[in-house]
C-alpha cells in the first residue's frame, strides 16, 4: 500500500491519483492529512506538497488540482528522456513533472472548457489541442508517465505490490444506416431510383432494383460476415445502432421496421451492442431515454455503452446526460479526423466534471483511430500510423480501440482496404 500524503485531498488529487496508481498500476493507496500519521508509517508514501517531509518520496505540487473551476494556464511542453512532460518541477522533486497535474489537465479535458474555436460540425478540432500543437497526439503520455512513475517509485520502495495489466484491441462498428435500400419506404425509394437516375448512377439502380425483388442482399448489410470474424478469430467488435425519429439530421430506418429489428437482435446474440446517439439524443436528454428504452426493448437487456454519431462533445452536460440514465460507458472520446490519443491515455477512465467537482460514474473509453481518416492518409500512411500507435498501446499495455462503419465494409467503400486494416488492428492474418 501507497501511502500519500498531501496537506489537503482535493476531489482532484483523489480522482487523478486513484487512476494513475490504482487503475494504471494496480497500486492500493491511502490519503491522509495528518503529518503524524504520515511520519510513523514506515511502508512505501509519497507526499505532495510544498516541500519534502522527510526521506519519503517527493513531488511538489502545481496549483492546477488545489483549484476550482477553470482557467488560462501557460503551458510549455519540454523532453523527458525519450518521453515529453509539462508542468515542470525543481530538483527538489523526485520527478521532474507534475504528473498528476498533467494527466489531470488531458483526462477531464480542461482545455475544452476553455475558449476555442470550433470545426463546421460544432466540435473541438485536434488542431486546437496541445496534443497535437506539441506533436504528442499519437502517444499515450499518461499511461507512458504512469509506468516511468511506477519504475522510479519502485527504485525507492522495492517491496511495493502493483498488478500487470494485459494489452488488449477492440473495435466499434457504427451504423447510422442499417440499410441503403432496404425497408425505406415508398415515397423514400422512389425519390431515391430517381436521384440516381439523374445523376446516371445506374449501378446504384441496378443494386436498387435487385435489392427490391430480394435477389440481393442489401450493400450495407454486412453484420453477418463480421460476425463470421468474430466467431473465427474471437476479437472484441461492440456495434452501436442508431434508433432515432427520422429528421433532416437522422434518417435511418424506422426502429419498429422487423428486419432492422432482426439485425440488431442477431448481432446482439454474438457481440455487444450500443446505442448510436441521433442528433436531438445529443441535446436532450428526453429523446435520448427515448432511445435508449427502444434498444433496450429491441435486445431485451439495460444498454451500457452508448456514442455520439457527430463526436460533436459537449463537455460536461453530454456525459452528464448518459449518467442521469445510468448509461455509464461512453466511446466517443477521440478525433473522428486524426489518429491518436484526444485524453492523453489508452486506458478506460472516469470522467471528471471539472463545473461540479466530481468524479462521475460514465468510464470514458478512448479510440486511437476513425475510419474517417482514410479518404485523408495514404495507405502507406495509414498502416504505419496505425503500427506505431498499436507498438506504443502494447508497450504500456493499454487499450486500443478503433471505430469502422457499415459503410466501410460495403461495396460502395473501398472495402478490401477496410477490412486489411481491420484485420491488421487485430493481427488476423
Amino acid at each position: 500500500m501507497l501511502l500519500i500524503y498531501t496537506q489537503k485531498v482535493t476531489p482532484r488529487i483523489i480522482y487523478v491519483f486513484k487512476h494513475i496508481c490504482t487503475h494504471v498500476l494496480g497500486i492500493p493507496i491511502k490519503f491522509t492529512s495528518k503529518i503524524e500519521e504520515f511520519i510513523a508509517h514506515d511502508g512505501a508514501k509519497l507526499s505532495y506538497g510544498r516541500q519534502a517531509l522527510g526521506n519519503e518520496f517527493f513531488i511538489q505540487k502545481v496549483d492546477l488540482l488545489m483549484e476550482q473551476g477553470f482557467s488560462e494556464l501557460e503551458i510549455k511542453v519540454q523532453p523527458w528522456d525519450d518521453t515529453i512532460g509539462f508542468f515542470p518541477l525543481p530538483e527538489a522533486s523526485d520527478l521532474p513533472f507534475d504528473i498528476f497535474a498533467a494527466s489531470f489537465y488531458l483526462l477531464s479535458r480542461y482545455e475544452e472548457y476553455l475558449p476555442h474555436v470550433k470545426d463546421e460540425d460544432g466540435r473541438f478540432p485536434a488542431a486546437e489541442s496541445l496534443a497535437y500543437q506539441e506533436s504528442f497526439l499519437q502517444k499515450p503520455v499518461v499511461d507512458i508517465w504512469a509506468l516511468k512513475f511506477r519504475d522510479i517509485l519502485l527504485d525507492r520502495f522495492p517491496n511495493l505490490e502493483f498488478s500487470d495489466r494485459k494489452y488488449k484491441v477492440g473495435t466499434i462498428i457504427e451504423s447510422n444506416h442499417t440499410y441503403i435500400f432496404k425497408n425505406k419506404g415508398f415515397l423514400r425509394s422512389f425519390i431515391g431510383l430517381w436521384f440516381d437516375l439523374f445523376k446516371l448512377n445506374l449501378g446504384k439502380v441496378g443494386d436498387r432494383l435487385q435489392v427490391w425483388i430480394r435477389v440481393k442482399n442489401d450493400p450495407l448489410d454486412i453484420f453477418e460476415d463480421l460476425i463470421d470474424l468474430i466467431k473465427e478469430h474471437k476479437i472484441y467488435m461492440l456495434f452501436m445502432f442508431q434508433l432515432s425519429d427520422f429528421s433532416i439530421h437522422d434518417r435511418n430506418i424506422s426502429h419498429n421496421r422487423i428486419p432492422h429489428r432482426a439485425v440488431i437482435k442477431s448481432v446482439a446474440d454474438y457481440a455487444k451492442v450500443g446505442l448510436l446517439m441521433g442528433y436531438y439524443a445529443m441535446e436532450e436528454v428526453k429523446s435520448l431515454r427515448k432511445e435508449k428504452l427502444r434498444l433496450e426493448e429491441i435486445i431485451h437487456s439495460p444498454i451500457e455503452h452508448a456514442m455520439n454519431s457527430q463526436y460533436n462533445l459537449r463537455l460536461p452536460d453530454q456525459y452528464n446526460n448518459l449518467s442521469e440514465l445510468e448509461i455509464n460507458n461512453d466511446h466517443s472520446m477521440g478525433y473522428p479526423d486524426n489518429p491518436g490519443f484526444r485524453a492523453g491515455t489508452c486506458t478506460p477512465y472516469l470522467f471528471y466534471d471539472i463545473n461540479m467537482e466530481i468524479t462521475t460514474p460514465l468510464r470514458v473509453h478512448p479510440y486511437a483511430f476513425h475510419s474517417n481518416v482514410v479518404e485523408k492518409l495514404t495507405k502507406t500512411k495509414l498502416r504505419e500510423d496505425i503500427a506505431r500507435m498499436l507498438l506504443e498501446v502494447k508497450e504500456v499495455r493499454g487499450t486500443f480501440r478503433a471505430v469502422f462503419s457499415n459503410h466501410d465494409f460495403s461495396d460502395y467503400a473501398d472495402n478490401k482496404l477496410h477490412y486489411s486494416l481491420l484485420k491488421q488492428i487485430h493481427e488476423i492474418d
